[in-house]
């Protein structure tokens, strides 16, 4: 399963992802397709609109069942922490930890 997270996608893109995936939120896009297919659109995507933020969460082989994966400028970042993928809505880097 691949789910996509845009922020204000173009409509010649968002109409090509609706070809692979569904749209059951603006600008979310959920759908099962294989790696090749996903990384091919993702590529796409990436070429065809520079700016765009994305946040991708696909399966994979790890103890959680997916990765998540950030392109561009998004609100939130993807964080691995002891092995395990979080999500930061606020990023601060402090000494004290």
């Amino acid at each position: 399963m691949t789910v996509i997270i845009c922020n204000d996608t173009p409509p010649a893109i968002r109409g090509m992802l609706k070809r692979w995936f569904v749209e059951p939120k603006p600008n979310v896009f959920v759908g099962t397709v294989n790696r090749r297919t996903r990384e091919k659109t993702i590529e796409y995507i990436r070429r065809n609109a520079p700016g765009l933020g994305m946040l991708i969460l696909a399966t994979a082989q790890n103890s959680q069942g997916f990765s998540i994966v950030s392109y561009g400028e998004t609100n939130r970042i993807p964080v691995i922490y002891d092995g395990h993928y979080l999500i930061a809505e606020k990023w601060n880097e402090d000494e004290e930890c």
